[in-house]
């Protein structure tokens, strides 16, 4: 049986230098990838307000 998909798009991002290693720092490898998900999502929704 598996994972379920996560009905996503991969894109490619470029971050700033040091950036990835402070995603790291806070959340671990595993997470980053969801850590950066999230943070996207938040900010759509904070700017779809204004």
């Amino acid at each position: 049986m598996g994972r379920p998909p996560l009905k996503v798009k991969p894109i490619l991002v470029r971050l700033g230098e040091g950036v990835p290693e402070r995603i790291e720092a806070l959340v671990g490898k595993q997470k980053k990838a969801e850590f950066i998900r999230e943070a996207v999502d938040a900010e759509l929704a904070r700017r779809e307000k204004k």
